[in-house]
């Protein structure tokens, strides 16, 4: 028994979704997303889209919570957005933007140029004396972790003291370092 499959997810004011032929398409304020699924039905009713699977098959159980996390995701994602903080930790590491363009020094021999999707906003804040921090906004949550994910490797955290790219509110496991 799923207990994230069962509960029905709330149409807000502003969201429209229809589901034709195996693809259920979100449309809001923020955009449009659509999501082809197998396996179980969706419906839409009484302002709610219920996600029901017909018999208790692995394959089915194992689908039914997930689509409905999919399309609760999007469901947010057209009405309110979703956002990813990363936070620069390190000396002379910058970041700036130019549009969709990001461009980040991160103690290379270069600066490294990212030009990100056209979905997905990107903002950069540097006030004096504290970390860089990269703001990213998208209506589409897969598509704002895969971004944030991609710069966040270019430089992951090392343990010792804590430098590289971190989520903001992410919290380091710490090593000590060499005992004399």
């Amino acid at each position: 028994m799923s207990r994230i499959g069962n509960n029905p997810v709330a149409i807000p004011e502003g969201v429209t979704v229809t589901v034709e032929n195996n693809t259920i398409t979100v449309k809001g304020k923020l955009g449009e997303l659509t999501q082809n699924f197998d396996t179980v039905e969706v419906k839409v009713e009484d302002g709610n889209v219920l996600v029901t699977r017909s018999k208790d098959t692995k394959d089915q159980k194992a689908k039914h919570g997930l689509y409905r996390s999919l399309v609760y995701n999007m469901i947010e994602g057209v009405s309110k957005g979703w956002t990813k903080e990363l936070e620069l930790v390190g000396v002379g590491y910058r970041a700036s933007n130019q549009g969709n363009v990001l461009e980040l020094a991160l103690g290379f021999s270069h600066n490294i140029v990212l030009s990100l999707a056209p979905e997905v906003k990107v903002e950069t804040v540097s006030d004096k004396g504290k970390n860089p921090i990269v703001k990213l906004t998208s209506h589409d949550k897969q598509l704002v972790g895969q971004v944030a994910a991609k710069i966040r490797g270019f430089r992951r955290p090392e343990p010792y003291k804590g430098k590289g790219i971190k989520f903001v509110g992410e919290v380091l496991r710490r090593k000590a370092g060499k005992s004399a």
